[in-house]
C-alpha cells in the first residue's frame, strides 16, 4: 500500500508521481509557513461577516466612551473595570471583589454558549466573531487596498525591491500599526477613564504603566493580525481540538457535496452538462476558487477539517461559479452529514436536528446559570460583613478577672450614602463590646461605614469567666444595618 502525505489538520492523500505511482516519501514532520493570500469575494456569508466585524469594532472602540450617570463622586463611565478602585461598572450594575461568582457565572455562561453554537453550526464564532478573524479580516482589507487583490499581492512579493514596491508596503504597514495602537488603546480605556486618559496619552502625561500596556496590545494585534493570521487558529487556539467532541452528525457545518461535484474536471468553453455527465463528471469544474478565499488556505473538497474556522466563503466563491456556468448554486454550503448522507443515497434528506440531547443539556445549563445571577443581582446585599477572631494572642485575662477576645469586623458598605450598623453578640451571658481606642463598654456597638467604602474596626468583647461554658464557647454576632437588613456571623470565643 503506497504511502500517503498528511497536511496537518487535512486529510490523507496520495501524492502520485509523474510516472502515477505514490511517493513513498514520508511527510516532514516540520514544514515551513505557506504564504496564504486569500482572495476577495462577494456574497451572503461575506456580507454577515463584514457586517459583524464593522459592529463588533464599532462597540469595541466606542463602548469605552459611552457616560452612565451614577450620580457625584462616582465614576460615570459606561463600561468600566477599575483595578485602583476594585469595581466592575457595567451600565447600572456594580461589582466588588465579593462578587467575583458574577464574572464564574459570565465565564460559564460563555463557555457553554460557545458548546451550543459549536454542535449546532460547527465553528461559526471562529468564522465570524472571533477578535482573532475580525482583526485579521480589517489587516486583511488594508492589504487589498494598499497592494491590490490576491493575484497582485503574489505578484508584488516576487517582484524585486523597487520603489513602488516600498511604498505600497510602508503604507500597508503604517496603516496597520495605526490600527493596533487604536486597538491597544482602546482596550486600554476600559480600565481607566476613557476621555482622562487619552487627554493623557496625547499630552504626553499618561502613566508609564498604561503606555506599556497599550505597547503591548498594540503589538499583539499587529503581529497575530498581520503575520500569524490562520497560524494562530491551527496551533495556537486549542479551540479545533476540542470541537471535535461537540461536532455530530447533526452539525450544519461547511460541506463540499462530493456526490455531486465529483468527478472534478475543468469546464471546456461550450460543453454542454449532458456530455460532462456522460463522462462521470460531476459541477465541480476544479477552478480552485474555494481554495483561493480560503482565510486558512485548505480545500474544502477535502472533507470536513480541523483548519476549516467555518466562515462559509468557499460556499461563496463556488456559488459565484456555479452561477456563471448556469448550474445550481450551494455545490459547497452549511448541512449536516446526516442529511449529506441522505442526499446521496437519493432520498428526501431529515430536517434539521436541532433539538437533541446536547443542545438541550447546554440549554438548561445557559438558563440555569442565568436565571441563578439574575437571582443573585436581584437579591444583592448592599454591604459584605466579614468577622474574623484574632489568633494571637488567643485571649486575654482582664484584671478584673474577666477574659477578652478580639475580633476584626471589616464592613463594605455598597450603597451611595454612609450607614450605621448595631452589632450585637449572644452565646455569653453579661458579655460587653468595646472598640479598640475607646474605654467605653455596650451591649451594643454602633459601627459607622461611610459610603461606597470598606470600614474596618477592632472589637473587644469581654466576659465573666464563671459565664463561659467551657475553653471553646460558641458565639453569634449579629449586623444589624440601618434601614433593614442584618447579617449573623458564627465564631467562637475563648477562655483559660
Amino acid at each position: 500500500m503506497p504511502n500517503t502525505l498528511t497536511r496537518l489538520g487535512g486529510p490523507a492523500r496520495v501524492l502520485p508521481l509523474q510516472d502515477g505511482t505514490a511517493d513513498s516519501k514520508p511527510a516532514p514532520f516540520f514544514v515551513s509557513r505557506r504564504q496564504i493570500h486569500p482572495k476577495s469575494v462577494k456574497g451572503r456569508y461575506r456580507n454577515i461577516k463584514t457586517w459583524l466585524g464593522i459592529v463588533l469594532l464599532a462597540l469595541f472602540v466606542l463602548l469605552p466612551w459611552l457616560r452612565w450617570d451614577r450620580g457625584p463622586g462616582i465614576a460615570d463611565q459606561a463600561v468600566l473595570f477599575d483595578l485602583g478602585e476594585q469595581r466592575f461598572y457595567l451600565f447600572g450594575l456594580e461589582l466588588w471583589p465579593q462578587h467575583i461568582y458574577y464574572m464564574t457565572g459570565a465565564m460559564i455562561l460563555a463557555a457553554v454558549g460557545l458548546f451550543l453554537a459549536t454542535s449546532v453550526a460547527g465553528r461559526v464564532w471562529c468564522g465570524f466573531t472571533c477578535p482573532q478573524t475580525v482583526w485579521t479580516d480589517l489587516y486583511v482589507w488594508v492589504e487589498k487596498l494598499t497592494e491590490g487583490d490576491r493575484g497582485e499581492r503574489i505578484r508584488l512579493d516576487r517582484q524585486p525591491w523597487t520603489a513602488n514596491k516600498i511604498a505600497r508596503k510602508a503604507v500597508k504597514h503604517a496603516a496597520w500599526l495605526f490600527i493596533a495602537l487604536v486597538t491597544g488603546a482602546s482596550g486600554i480605556f476600559y480600565l481607566a477613564d476613557a476621555p482622562t486618559l487619552a487627554g493623557e496619552l496625547l499630552r504626553f502625561e499618561a502613566p508609564e504603566l498604561a503606555v506599556w500596556s497599550i505597547l503591548f496590545i498594540a503589538g499583539s494585534t499587529y503581529l497575530m493580525a498581520g503575520f500569524m493570521r490562520e497560524q494562530m487558529c491551527l496551533h495556537a487556539c486549542p479551540w479545533p481540538r476540542i470541537q471535535v467532541s461537540m461536532i455530530d452528525e447533526e452539525s450544519r457545518v461547511v460541506t463540499y457535496q462530493d456526490w455531486r461535484g465529483e468527478g472534478r474536471a475543468p469546464l471546456r468553453k461550450g460543453q454542454p452538462v449532458a456530455e460532462r455527465q456522460a463522462q462521470g463528471l460531476g459541477d465541480c469544474i476544479d477552478c480552485g476558487a474555494c481554495v483561493h478565499v480560503c482565510p486558512t488556505g485548505i480545500d474544502i473538497r477535502d472533507g470536513l477539517q480541523m483548519d476549516c474556522i467555518g466562515c462559509g466563503l468557499c460556499a461563496d466563491a463556488c456559488n459565484d461559479v456555479m452561477t456563471r456556468i448556469g448550474r445550481p448554486v450551494d455545490l459547497i454550503l452549511f448541512d449536516t452529514a446526516s442529511a449529506q448522507a441522505a442526499k446521496a443515497a437519493g432520498v428526501e434528506p431529515p430536517k434539521a436536528g436541532l433539538i437533541r440531547p446536547r443542545t438541550i443539556v447546554y440549554t438548561l445549563i445557559m438558563v440555569v446559570v442565568a436565571g441563578l445571577m439574575a437571582i443573585g443581582m436581584l437579591l444583592k446585599p448592599s454591604a459584605d460583613i466579614a468577622i474574623l477572631r484574632d489568633r494571637a494572642p488567643l485571649f486575654v485575662q482582664l484584671s478584673d478577672g474577666r477574659v477578652q477576645n478580639a475580633y476584626t469586623v471589616k464592613i463594605s458598605n455598597m450603597t451611595r450614602s454612609e450607614r450605621q450598623y448595631r452589632l450585637t453578640v449572644s452565646g455569653l451571658d453579661g458579655a460587653r463590646l468595646a472598640t479598640a481606642g475607646d474605654r467605653a463598654e455596650a451591649d451594643t456597638l454602633t459601627l459607622t461605614a461611610p459610603a461606597n467604602a470598606v470600614a474596618t474596626y477592632r472589637v473587644y468583647a469581654r466576659s465573666r469567666q464563671d459565664a463561659l461554658s467551657g475553653a471553646s464557647t460558641p458565639v453569634t454576632f449579629d449586623v444589624r444595618a440601618e434601614g433593614g437588613g442584618h447579617a449573623k456571623h458564627d465564631s467562637v470565643f475563648l477562655a483559660p
